[in-house]
């Protein structure tokens, strides 16, 4: 009599003849598609612990000259924000079964190109990319012809053939805007963000409508641009005091900025909900913890992870749809 197969002499074919079901079968099971009933997984799956057969991942990846490794591209890792999304991400990634590396551009084009050049060489199933500005449609597309499914989160590129995974920035400064109108609010500005980068507008648009439908002007000396940080809220606030002194509430780019932009008032004598209302953006744990809290735009960075992962499920189809995240309102003691 022969001696056993050992785990590592054990082939799919093996595990085909055991689960009594083609080759194409079992490698549908082995590399999670979903285009394999659940009663075929089920046979399968009982035939690898059978026969104890190894999937040898490694090798699959060179066959299929794909490794199973997610590239996270993140613009700038300073933010906290940009932390919690990272966390979503890969915590639905790896529920996909794959690895997520990850890595920050610091909103630099220019690092954010060398990083992507870098990854390349590591054949990585996939690029999630927040892009840095002045990331051009044409960068992105000649990645995507080499053959490197692209999805891009939190911003958008004209022109670029990528998925695009969003929160509905234009719907969640509306109704920051809509809810300080509310109050009785009329003086209003919006602060941070800057020009080159598309949530700028899309948030900036928001806030616009919000005050036209209420027959209210926007002045363009009350709209102001700033780095994303909390000194760019400081600056901001230091400029939309010094154009409107009785500025009565702003609605802010991210709570980053409003952060700023709240130590600012302060130092200029002002107190923050009771002199000026102001609405973030995000929805970061130090927002409710601060005081006085901060009232915000509620943006579920586990929402954004899902979408890229069910984008990711079926992009080898050339799926380039845009998805937007819904957005909440979260009402607290500065507005």
């Amino acid at each position: 009599m022969g001696d056993k197969p050992t785990s590592k002499s054990v082939t799919v074919f093996d595990v085909a003849r055991e689960a009594g079901v083609s080759k194409s079968t079992v490698s549908l099971v082995l590399t999670q598609s979903d285009k394999v009933s659940d009663k075929a997984k089920l046979k399968v799956e009982k035939a690898i612990e059978k026969t104890g057969y190894v999937y040898n991942r490694d090798a699959a990846s060179l066959r299929s000259r794909r490794s199973n490794l997610v590239a996270i591209v993140i613009n700038d890792l300073t933010n906290p924000y940009s932390a919690q999304l990272a966390v979503g991400l890969e915590a639905q990634i790896r529920k996909m079964g794959m690895f997520s590396m990850l890595v920050n551009s610091a909103e630099s084009v220019e690092t954010q190109t060398q990083l992507v050049k870098n990854l390349k060489e590591y054949n990585v199933a996939a690029f999630i990319i927040c892009p840095a500005p002045g990331t051009t449609s044409d960068w992105m597309n000649k990645l995507v012809d080499q053959g490197f499914p692209v999805v891009n989160i939190m911003r958008e590129i004209s022109g670029a053939k990528v998925a695009t995974v969003l929160p509905d920035n234009f719907t969640g400064t509306k109704l920051a805007t809509e809810h300080l109108l509310a109050k009785g609010y009329k003086k209003l500005a919006f602060i941070g963000g800057l020009e080159s980068i598309s949530d700028y507008h899309q948030r900036l648009s928001g806030f616009t409508e919000a005050m036209v439908l209420a027959d209210k002007s926007v002045a363009k000396k009350l709209c102001i641009q700033s780095e994303t940080n909390r000194n760019g809220g400081r600056n901001a606030m230091l400029e939309v005091l010094d154009v409107e002194p009785d500025i009565e509430a702003i609605v802010c780019f991210n709570d980053v900025i409003a952060y700023g932009a709240v130590e600012q008032m302060r130092a200029s004598g002002k107190i923050p909900g009771k002199d000026i209302a102001v609405v973030g953006f995000d929805d970061l744990e130090d927002s409710k913890l601060m005081s006085p809290s901060l009232s915000t735009v509620h943006v579920d960075a586990n929402k954004i992870g899902i979408a890229v992962c069910q984008i990711l499920s079926n992009i080898k189809d050339g799926n380039r749809n845009k998805i937007l995240v819904g957005v909440d309102l979260i009402e607290r003691e500065t507005s």
